[in-house]
């Protein structure tokens, strides 16, 4: 009897190799399995204000209800105007000029933006700037547009704010864009003026497109000052991108936008390119666009929330007092978006694996973060965690994953020094 031919699976595109997005990998989809099974998972993965009881203002819901018949159909691929023209007011308040609606476009989410702005922009193995630690959307859509990303440290001794000395030292001729995330995920640091000035003209210097994600923007700590990147950047190119996601706790609305500024006149080809490829979407989501002008030109409810007594505020600082009292841990102190990135002390649990640890945290203590290395960067012993939910569950959070790392210092193997020449005994410390 003749033989068919063999049996193959369905093979996945060898484009994604090097992609990768553990927030959403393998740890949470095992925080689903364990909620199937009947546990109560603490999930501080991921950025997600509803998840956590936060509303969208009033104001924006209305908005979009009121123009729900006006969203029945496709709208121009760049946006409704109102949003648009929305988004250039806020430019031009915060000291942006020449910006016009022309050079806007609103996308389904700044993920959305991030990829079709790359797309545009890349030939294959041109190279990125990018954070380390990173928000890893970004290193993932490099490597899907078949750039080669290129990690700038972000050392935690520093605050997690880069240097621009060793930013320039990594530029190639095949080098292309830098991305600047500030307020930064995963870190929570927040750019000195001083710091974005310095980058500002080493991208002039090099024709480098600027990539300012800035969807933290208003959510800050402690009389911490955000500097929009736009009004330093003049002699090349600056896309900034920010949303309805955080700010406005509308994560669902799926409604970002990318804004172009500094020297557009030398990127109309790539605007162009731009545009046409937001045409093969068709557009973005419609419903969502109306809640723009109504939520930059309205009341800044955000700032209820960060200042001191407010939900967020309140939620950090047990965060940090947290971290404090630990013996195990140390952290920089966030100075704003929604997270901290927590390091746990070498000197005292030196095998420590962020892997290991996040799945033993899950499996035993039904709390889910993000091990460090999430976010690529070359160490073993971090992990990011929200401070979005309320502060007695991050106490009680804290209280379990010392727990843990106790019983992990309790397991270490224990310091010993050879015994009198000749003994061969060792003696315990």
């Amino acid at each position: 009897m003749k033989q068919g031919p063999t049996a193959r699976g369905v093979r996945a595109s060898e484009g994604l190799a090097n992609v990768r997005y553990e927030i959403r990998g393998k740890l949470a989809r095992r925080a689903r399995d364990l909620e199937r099974l009947g546990y109560d998972i603490v999930s501080l993965n991921i950025g997600n204000p509803y998840a956590f009881g936060f509303r969208t203002p009033e104001t924006m819901r209305l908005a979009m209800i009121e123009n729900l018949r006006k969203s029945e159909g496709y709208v121009h691929q760049k946006g409704i105007f109102p949003a648009r023209e929305a988004v250039v007011m806020q430019q031009q308040e915060r000291g942006v000029k020449g910006v016009t609606a022309e050079e806007v476009f609103i996308g389904n989410g700044v993920s959305e933006l991030i990829d079709l702005t790359l797309r545009a922009l890349l030939n294959s193995g041109d190279e990125v700037l990018i954070p380390s630690p990173d928000y890893p959307l970004w290193t993932a859509a490099v490597n899907l547009n078949t750039g080669r990303a290129v990690h700038y440290p972000c050392h935690a001794a520093d605050g997690f704010v880069p240097d621009p000395a060793q930013i320039e030292a990594l530029i190639t001729r095949r080098t292309r864009a830098i991305v600047i995330v500030n307020p930064n995920n995963p870190t929570g640091a927040v750019y000195p003026r001083e710091t974005l000035e310095a980058i500002a003209r080493i991208a002039e210097k090099h024709r480098l497109v600027v990539f300012s994600d800035e969807i933290y923007d208003q959510i800050l700590y402690d009389g911490a000052v955000f500097v929009p990147m736009a009004a330093l950047v003049h002699g090349t190119l600056c896309c900034t991108l920010s949303g309805l996601s955080k700010v406005y706790r509308a994560c669902g609305y799926r409604v970002g936008w990318a804004v172009f500024s500094g020297d557009v006149e030398n990127a109309s080809e790539y605007l162009s390119g731009l545009e046409l490829l937001s045409s093969l979407r068709l557009c973005s989501n419609v419903p969502g666009q109306w809640a723009v002008q109504t939520a930059l030109g309205g009341y800044q409810s955000i700032n209820e929330l960060t200042r001191p007594g407010g939900r967020l505020y309140e939620s950090r600082r047990t965060i940090i007092d947290s971290v404090a009292r630990s013996k195990y841990l140390k952290l920089s102190r966030p100075m704003g978006a929604l997270y901290s990135f927590v390091e746990v002390r070498k000197e005292v649990l030196p095998d420590f694996d962020d892997q290991e640890f996040a799945l033993e945290l899950l499996e035993n203590k039904h709390v889910l973060v993000a091990p460090g290395v999430s976010f690529n960067v070359p160490y073993q012993n971090c992990f990011r965690i929200t401070n979005l939910p309320e502060s007695a569950v991050l106490a009680n959070v804290f209280t379990r994953i010392e727990e843990l790392l106790e019983g992990h210092a309790a397991a270490a193997p224990k310091l010993h020094v050879v015994g009198r020449a000749g003994s061969g005994a060792p003696i315990p410390l």
